[in-house]
């Protein structure tokens, strides 16, 4: 399953995520902080999405209240209910 998200409150514009099943196949980044955002892409990959979400999920970047990779896992759970119907319940 792929999807385009776009976050609120960081500097990426787009957040790009393919899936297969319940496992994260690619995750990109369009603008932000080239290097780290590549790493956290690399990181995820092969990673169960409930797992990347309890891993990223409230991680906050200097003083502002979200994060790439907080965005990251708000992503992932809009697709919860399809990818991973655990995280939907909760």
């Amino acid at each position: 399953m792929k999807l385009s998200y776009t976050p609120q409150g960081i500097c990426p514009t787009k957040i790009s995520i393919d899936t297969e099943g319940d496992t994260i196949n690619d995750v990109s980044f369009e603008g932000g902080c080239n290097g780290n955002l590549k790493a956290v892409s690399i990181l995820v990959k092969g990673m169960r999405v409930e797992d990347a979400i309890s891993k990223l999920e409230g991680i906050k970047c200097g003083r502002k209240s979200t994060s790439c990779a907080d965005q990251l896992a708000f992503a992932l759970k809009t697709m919860a209910p399809e990818v991973a119907p655990a995280v939907a319940a909760q």
